[in-house]
């Protein structure tokens, strides 16, 4: 299994922008892809961004042009670049691996880190 450890959560004011990133233990492969995740208490978890290693990126409808997913090789690193965050962006977001262009297939989950946005 894969150790994924976010970090990069926090509060911000509806507007604002916060970074997330994820460090991989090991190199993904395809047909593996880093991605996001987010669940609100009570809601199922929702995909919301992924990258596959040559740099493939897939978004959910609600976060296109707000959020950019990236990716440092080097670093088996994944980041989650949120701009013009809403109110209803606040969850809790988890790093994933998962089978590219398939959000259901996940096979390593973060621990999470939290985003509010008032």
């Amino acid at each position: 299994h894969v150790q994924l450890v976010e970090s990069g959560g926090g509060a911000v004011q509806a507007g604002g922008s916060l970074t997330l990133s994820c460090e991989a233990s090991v190199y993904t492969f395809r047909p593996y892809c880093m991605g996001w995740f987010r669940q609100v208490p009570g809601m199922e978890r929702e995909g919301v961004a992924s990258i596959s290693r040559s740099g493939i990126t897939e978004y959910t409808d609600s976060v296109k042009a707000r959020f950019t997913i990236s990716q440092d090789n080097a670093k088996n690193t994944v980041y989650l670049q949120m701009n013009s965050l809403k109110p209803e962006d606040t969850a809790m977001y988890y790093c994933a691996v998962l089978r590219c262009g398939s959000w259901a297939l996940v096979t390593d989950w973060g621990q999470g880190t939290q985003v509010t946005v008032s």
